[in-house]
């Protein structure tokens, strides 16, 4: 897909990708936010015994674990 400056586009050019964008936005399905946070939340908690960042990382595996102590002579 080439790139497009809108602002070389004409007031008329710009109206219809703007009808355009519309035309596909309203086809969309709409869910509740009620019902999506209730998913976000079930997938967040499904994931939870496998996610570094709520469990950590270990010691051993920790990529960015200090390999030595910095000595001043």
């Amino acid at each position: 897909m080439p790139v497009i400056n809108v602002e070389d586009l004409t007031d008329k050019d710009k109206a219809l990708m703007e009808v355009n964008q519309l035309k596909l936005e309203v086809k969309l399905e709409r869910w509740l936010t009620s019902k999506c946070c209730e998913e976000i939340k079930d997938y967040i908690q499904a994931g939870v015994e496998e996610d570094t960042l709520v469990k950590g990382i270990a010691e051993d595996k920790n990529p960015f674990k200090e390999k030595g102590g910095c000595t001043i002579c």
